[in-house]
């Protein structure tokens, strides 16, 4: 392995920042040649857009499949449901 480090003594601090910089100089562009040299990434293609359908639809769907189910998804207050169902509130 050769021994480069008499290259850095006897040097002002001046001499040894232009050492540096030349260095850096050449990294970068050997850098910008092995970028140069690989291949362009491949085109990233969108992900398709799945179909939306919108929490309405999906109920009404249900709906139709499910009559019997129908304004499940609703909340009913306590009084409502006293209405509706009389016999539940005598049974209780």
């Amino acid at each position: 392995m050769d021994d480069y480090s008499h290259i850095l003594f006897n040097k002002t601090p001046q001499q040894l920042r232009l050492i540096g910089a030349r260095g850096g100089k050449a990294f970068g562009r050997n850098e910008r040649a092995r970028r140069a040299l690989l291949a362009a990434p491949a085109p990233t293609v969108p992900p398709p857009v799945p179909p939306c359908q919108t929490t309405a639809a999906d109920i009404a769907v249900l709906d139709a499949r499910f009559p019997w189910l129908r304004g499940a998804e609703k909340r009913q207050s306590a009084r409502r449901r006293a209405q509706v169902f009389p016999a539940e509130k005598r049974a209780a």
